[in-house]
């Protein structure tokens, strides 16, 4: 690592998780930082626990045995035993302060604290465990969350100091972000993959809580100034997987068909990983029913989005 870095790593950045060895966002084998803190509240959110940029207890309420050690060791207060039920408790109201003295005093393995502030040194230690994948597969890094870009301090710093150290970067945005936030980190970002939810601004209020004028805008800048881009869409039966929401997002993305940094469309059909987690996080799941896609209904949406010669994947978890 380079002496002229030691000025740009040392800042920090607050993020839940990191996973390794990750085939799905970006080319090759990537590891994958997850930001914390997001604008949007998706109602299919797979990552509760990304969307405040504080420490969250996750409970397991099926494998506590209500023995109240972490009420003993917690310095706050979250935690404690019902004098009605004498079943342990989370009180939401309280912050955890991320001491992680629960989670260690637990003999049931039922508490987990999500969130962790690390200092960009410490990040691309961890990424650069594993360069020989990268360097075998073409892969690297991908920056995601939460939203990525409500740190772009810290995203940038990190984004710079691997391109110094020669890592390929990516990072997964919802694009909900000032113009010059998402420009801070382009200089350093390989490729973006660049969610669009919904093409009808109204309905993307109704489903993530913003607008997505702004969102719709910066994809504009980056792919006029010619950055590479790839979008994504998330897909939802009977949320925005019908014949006319597909043609509006191939219609606004037309214009851009030729250009050689827009990458194509990768189409990431609904899964139900996350749905646990908001239990965990003493949260209501928002989104009602059942909106997975058949493997016969994400290849119908393909076949429309091919016969306009767009290249497309399915992403297949």
């Amino acid at each position: 690592m380079s002496n002229t870095n030691v000025g740009v790593i040392e800042r920090k950045a607050t993020i839940f998780n990191v996973q390794k060895y990750n085939m799905y966002d970006g080319p090759g084998v990537r590891t994958l930082v997850f930001f914390q803190g997001c604008p949007l509240r998706c109602k299919w959110c797979s990552n509760p626990e990304g969307l405040e940029r504080k420490y969250r207890v996750m409970y397991k309420e099926n494998s506590c045995i209500d023995c109240g050690a972490c009420v003993s060791v917690c310095p706050v207060g979250i935690h404690t035993i019902s004098k009605e039920s004498l079943k342990h408790e989370v009180l939401r109201d309280i912050d955890c302060i991320g001491c992680n003295k629960c989670v260690e005093a637990c003999p049931a393995s039922a508490l987990n604290i999500m969130g962790e502030v690390k200092t960009i040194s410490e990040l691309l230690k961890i990424i650069e465990e594993d360069r020989t994948f990268y360097e075998i597969s073409g892969g690297g890094v991908t920056l995601g969350g939460g939203e990525v870009l409500m740190q772009p301090e810290a995203a940038a710093s990190l984004l710079q100091a691997c391109k110094q150290e020669g890592i390929n970067t990516a990072i997964e945005t919802s694009g909900y972000a000032k113009q010059e936030a998402i420009l801070k980190v382009a200089e350093f970002v390989d490729l973006f993959l660049f969610d669009i939810k919904h093409i009808n601004s109204d309905r993307h209020f109704e489903l993530t809580g913003v607008r997505n004028e702004l969102i719709l805008s910066n994809l504009k800048e980056l792919l006029h100034r010619r950055y590479n881009v790839k979008i994504r869409m998330p897909l939802l039966k009977c949320i925005n997987d019908c014949e006319d929401e597909i043609a509006k997002v191939i219609e606004f993305l037309t214009p851009f068909r030729d250009y050689k940094n827009f990458k194509g469309i990768d189409l990431l059909p609904y899964h139900k990983m996350g749905v646990n987690k908001y239990k965990q996080l003493g949260m209501e799941y928002p989104l009602q029913g059942d909106p997975s896609l058949s493997n016969e209904d994400l290849d119908r949406i393909e076949g429309w989005i091919k016969k306009v010669d767009f290249p497309v994947s399915v992403i297949r978890h």
